[in-house]
Order: structure tokens, then sequence, then C-alpha cells
């Protein structure tokens, strides 16, 4: 499914117009739609009130053409006119026609009107401003949503989007009006991810032809999309069908990041899994983690990697592999961060990469690391990784997380999976996918090694690196619902997250 723009969802529009199908009929197969949709809030069929809010311009207009369909369903349906609208309004005649009471808000001076329709209703639709919000919200209008927000005891469901926020940043107008749903219309906008905190949200299909999307680069991994590439598991193989993923991570103080990532690219179902790790913690993990191979890494002592031995070590392993992995629990120590640099720096050929965690950290501070590493390289920072490498601040970063990961990927000519609520995964060439997941219970230790485990894992199958970063995503954020839903958001820890993965393939199989 794409996701658009304010500019984007608008050429979709005149497309559609073009393509045979007007405004008119986008209008009234919104308001239908809308309609169904908020009958299933209602407390019962036929109940109500419904209180409408209606702005000056199509949202409006979309507005009026629910409440329309809602009294003929027999809801009993108020709109309240916020702002004025045009002498001659089709719409809102039709709805007067239906059994729509209307409410003007110039024939209510003391807001007397406004305050019993809010405090009345059952449900709420919210059909002010929509995309072509320009302007700060100020009075007359900015005291009617006071009154809405003061008086409101029933949910309220935005048409397209909610008043006040802006599509393209997420951002809210001190004066707008929060939405508890949002339904939105035709294409999700990329506000929603910039900051998924706001509402919940489903999209509603408005009759907008297929493919005349084609040329939006920016897509929400679905079920649907993600389950047709996941890759096959023909009947006759064996372990090299599935290919070889080399995992170099863990240190004495991040034991567990080893094993997470390990075990997270065993169960993405590739073929061999060797573990990359130091000596000192290898008796550790060999014991829990029976499925792997295992390459002890030479120290000079207690964790004290020896950089130069331990690198012709992963080298030599990295010809036989199909994937690479590094970064997850190396630690930053001096010896750890030379070892790093030394696997990835001015390597002309050896396995796909996936850099991750202390990996990127050890680039960080190295000039032109981008061109030294052999690329399309898959790099995956969170936010203070993301500013580290950058030289900005997580504000920054933050600030457009979309436009964040889609800049550096362009800029450094690698793919970035900038991780958080709805991870963001860029390509060179702009292409964008954003992860519909939003759980808080992931914001623990080890989820990250999972998420790199579980790409590189996918990597080594074969799988194309967007895809690839892509699927790991989907899956990692997929398997921590499950684990959400198992042990709750407050007590998830990354072994639940891992756990829950078989669960989360078998569904997309489904």
């Amino acid at each position: 499914m794409k996701i658009v723009t304010t500019r984007q969802m608008r050429n979709l529009e005149q497309a559609s117009v073009r393509a045979g199908v007007s405004l008119d009929t986008l209008m009234e197969n919104a308001g239908q739609v809308i309609a169904e949709a908020l009958r299933d809030r209602l407390p019962s069929s036929g109940s109500g009130p419904a209180l409408v809010l209606v702005g000056p311009g199509n949202n409006g207009a979309d507005g009026l053409v629910a409440a329309r369909h809602l009294a003929e369903r027999s809801v009993t349906v108020t709109a309240y006119i916020m702002t004025a609208r045009p002498a001659e309004d089709e719409k809102r005649d039709m709805a007067v026609a239906a059994g729509v009471t209307i409410i003007h808000a110039l024939d209510d001076g003391d807001h007397a009107q406004l305050t019993e329709a809010t405090s009345e209703a059952t449900i709420i639709l919210d059909a002010v401003l929509g995309t072509g919000r320009g302007r700060p919200i100020e009075s007359p209008l900015s005291d009617l949503l006071r009154v809405v927000r003061n008086n409101a005891n029933a949910p309220i469901v935005a048409v397209d989007v909610a008043t006040g926020m802006s599509t393209d940043t997420g951002h809210l107008d001190p004066n707008g009006l929060e939405a508890s749903e949002t339904f939105v219309l035709g294409r999700p906008k990329i506000g929603l991810f910039l900051d998924p905190s706001r509402s919940t949200w489903r999209c509603l299909d408005i009759g907008i032809p297929d493919g005349l999307d084609i040329q939006v680069p920016t897509e929400l991994m679905t079920n649907r999309a993600m389950s047709r590439i996941v890759p096959a598991r023909p009947p006759r193989s064996n372990k090299g069908t599935f290919g070889r993923a080399l995992i170099v991570a863990g240190s004495e103080n991040y034991v567990g990041a080893a094993y997470l990532s390990a075990a997270a690219a065993g169960r993405s179902g590739a073929g061999l899994v060797t573990l990359a790790l130091p000596d000192t913690i290898y008796p550790l993990i060999a014991t829990r983690l029976a499925e792997s191979t295992y390459i002890p890494l030479v120290e000079h002592g207690r964790n004290v990697i020896d950089s130069g031995v331990a690198a012709v070590q992963v080298t030599d392993a990295a010809r036989a592999a199909t994937s690479l992995l590094i970064g997850p629990g190396l630690g930053q120590t001096p010896s750890s961060i030379e070892f790093a640099r030394s696997v990835l720096l001015d390597r002309r050929e050896g396995p796909r990469l996936v850099i991750d965690a202390d990996a990127l950290n050890s680039l960080a501070s190295v000039d032109d690391w981008q061109r030294r590493i052999r690329g399309p390289a898959i790099l995956t920072p969170h936010p203070g990784e993301m500013a580290r490498l950058r030289g900005s601040n997580v504000e920054d970063v933050e600030r457009d997380r979309v436009h964040s990961a889609r800049a550096a990927a362009e800029t450094w000519r690698h793919i970035v999976v900038l991780k958080g609520a709805c991870t963001v995964v860029a390509h060179p060439d702009g292409r964008t996918a954003i992860s519909p997941w939003v759980n808080p219970g992931m914001a623990t230790g080890g989820t990250g090694d999972v998420l790199a485990g579980l790409i590189a894992g996918f990597l080594a199958q074969g799988m194309e690196p967007f895809d690839a970063a892509s699927l790991g995503v989907y899956v990692h954020g997929q398997a921590g619902e499950f684990a959400r839903c198992n042990v709750g958001e407050v007590a998830m820890v990354a072994g639940d997250v891992l756990d829950s993965l078989p669960q989360a393939l078998k569904q997309l199989a489904n």
C-alpha cells in the first residue's frame, strides 16, 4: 500500500479524474464508506445521536455526505457548520433532505447549541479541515474546537486527517482536535507515520483506480505484500539451498547480543548460521545455541580481541558465507573498534553486509566510511547511532524520520533501516518502506539484535537487500505484537520477541 504526501494525493485525485472517476464520485464514495465504518462504532443500529463537524472545503463535503448516509440508515445526525460554506451547497441540501439537522456557527453565538450537541453525541465525526490546511488555526474556529474538546464524551473520528494535523509532517496545531481514530481516504498520509502516537487509523477505499500510484516511492509494509517475498522452500532442498549467515557479535559485557542475533538468523530459515565471537564467551553461548557453528575469535587477553588475527578469521570464514552481520554487542573498546574497521573497510569481495550497533559506532569517526564499504550494505541504526553517523543530533533525526532515512540512504549509497516506532527502510534509489508497527514493549535491550540477525538470515537466502531488510522489519514487528499479546508490553523482553518469530513467520505463510 502506497503512502502519500499531500501533493501526491492531489495528483492521484487528478489522475483519477483523467481515468474517468470524477471528484464528485470520489467524494460520494468517501462519504458512503465513512458512514458504513461509523455505524460499526455506534452503540446499536439506527442509534445516535451522531455529530458531524463540517468545515469549508472538500473535507467538510465528505462529512456532509457521510451525515446523509447515516441519516438514511435511521441514525439521528446533527451537522454543525463550523465555518462558511458556499451559498449553493448541494451536499448540505441533500443532507437536509435526508433528515440531517443543520446548525450554523453564525447562528450559535454563545456556542450553546454546539455544547449541547457535543455533550450528547455518541460519536463525533471531524470533517473540519483536511489535507489542504495551510495556516495556523485561529479564532473563531479555535474557540469552536475548544468547546468540542471540553465537552466531548464520545470518541472523535477524523475524516482523512485530524483537524490541525499536517499530513506531511505529523505536527498537530495547538488548537487542533485530537482524534481517537482517523478514517484515511484513498491512501495513508505520510504524517501518520512521523508521529504515530496520535491515533489509530484505518484506510478506506474511495474508488481510486488501481495502478495510478505506481510512481509513488513510499510503501506501507502489509501482510499481503510481505508474504509475497518470503523465500521459497523447495521440497528438494538441503542446508546449502538456504544460504550461510555469518554473525560477528558479542563481547564479555554483551553476551546476549551474540545469542539473540544468531538465534534470530536461524529462525529466519537460513540453512547454516556461523557465529564468530570472542573466545572468552564462546563456551557460554555454545552450550545454549546448539544449531550454530562457531568461530572463537583470538584475544590478547580478557575482553581484548586481537583485531588483526580476528579480522583474518572472519575474512576466511566469509568466503563461504552468503551474508555477514557484524556489530551486535561488540562493544567500543579500542580493540573491538579496530577489529570492526578491519573487517568492513576497503574490502573488495565477500558476502553482502548487515552493519549494526557497535560496528556502526566504529565507523562514525572514519572519514568517507560510506565509500570504503563495499555495498550496498544494510545499515540498521537506532536514532542515536543515526545521529552519530550524520554528525547531527537525535532531535534532527526524529523530526522527520522518513526524510532522515531517505536522505542518508541516497547520500551514503547504502540501505538504511532507521529503527523505532514505524521503522523506516530506505533505498538509495528513493524507494522507502515503512513498518506499521508501534509497540512500546519493543523499547528494551536486545530487540535490535534480534532484528539484525533476522535481516542477515533473510539476506543469506538470496533475497535482494531492500526486500530482506523490509521483511526482517515486518516479521520482527509482528513477532513483537504476538509477544505483547502473550506477556504485555511492560514485561516484554527481547527473548519474547525471539520466541515469537516462528508464529510471525507462520502467519505470513498462511
